[in-house]
C-alpha cells in the first residue's frame, strides 16, 4: 500500500510508462490544478496536501492492469478535474484519451491543462456522454462517474468483447459488482494501492443477458 507522498513519487518513477518527458507533464498538472483549484472547486483543497497520492498514483495506478501493447482510443468518463484521464495522458502520450466532461468551466480547464502539457493525442469530448458519437474503445475509465449499473446503461455502446474496462469504486467497488445484473461480463475486483478500503472492477463485457453480441 502506497500512503506517503514520497512513496507515491518513487511509485511513478519505477512505472515502465515514466521518462524525464511524462515527469514535466505531470509536474505542470500538478501546478495548474494548485492554481486553478483557487478559481473553480476541482478537488478538495484537503487532497492536494497528499496530490500526488490521491490524484496522480490513484490515477496511474490503471495502467498496471491495461496490457502496453493495447492500442486504440481510452474513453475517461465524467473525466472532471482529470483524473484519471489526464494523468493517464501523461505517462501515455501516444495513446488517444478522449475525455468525456459536460461541465463548461471543466471543459475549459481540460482544454487548458491538455495544450500546456502538450498532449497532442489526447482530446476533450465537451458534451454529455449521452451525445458523444459510438465508437469502439480500446479502454475504458470512469472515476466516481456514476454506479456500476447505470454507468454500463449509459456506455456499453462503446464497448466490445476485448475493451477493458477500469473503474475506480472506492469502498463500494464489490458491492456494486455483487449487485450487477442483466449483463454477461467478466468483471472482478482488484485491490487499489492507494486506499486499503477502495477497489477498482477491471475486466471485459461481453453484452447483454439474453441478447447476441
Amino acid at each position: 500500500m502506497i500512503t506517503t507522498e514520497v512513496e507515491a513519487r518513487a511509485w511513478l518513477e519505477a512505472l515502465p510508462e515514466f521518462d524525464a518527458e511524462a515527469a514535466e507533464r505531470l509536474e505542470c498538472l500538478v501546478s495548474m490544478l494548485a492554481e486553478e483549484n483557487q478559481r473553480q472547486n476541482l478537488v478538495s483543497a484537503a487532497s492536494l496536501e497528499q496530490v500526488w497520492l490521491r490524484h496522480i498514483v490513484d490515477s496511474a495506478q490503471l495502467l498496471t492492469h491495461v496490457p502496453r501493447e493495447t492500442r486504440g482510443p481510452w474513453f475517461d468518463l465524467g473525466t472532471g478535474a482529470g483524473f484519471p484521464g489526464l494523468a493517464i495522458a501523461a505517462l501515455r502520450p501516444d495513446c488517444e484519451v478522449v475525455m468525456v466532461e459536460s461541465r463548461a468551466r471543466r471543459i475549459e480547464w481540460l482544454e487548458r491543462a491538455r495544450e500546456a502539457m502538450g498532449l497532442a493525442k489526447a482530446r476533450v469530448a465537451g458534451q454529455r456522454l449521452e451525445q458523444v458519437d459510438s465508437r469502439d474503445a480500446a479502454v475504458i475509465s470512469a472515476r466516481a462517474f456514476a454506479p456500476l449499473q447505470k454507468l454500463l446503461e449509459l456506455s456499453a455502446r462503446f464497448s466490445t468483447s476485448d475493451t477493458l474496462w477500469v473503474l475506480p469504486k472506492g469502498r463500494s467497488a464489490q458491492q456494486e459488482l455483487d449487485d450487477l445484473r442483466k449483463w454477461r461480463h467478466v468483471f472482478h475486483v482488484e485491490q487499489s494501492l492507494t486506499d486499503p478500503q477502495a477497489g477498482i472492477i477491471v475486466g471485459t463485457l461481453s453484452g447483454r443477458k439474453g441478447k447476441t453480441t
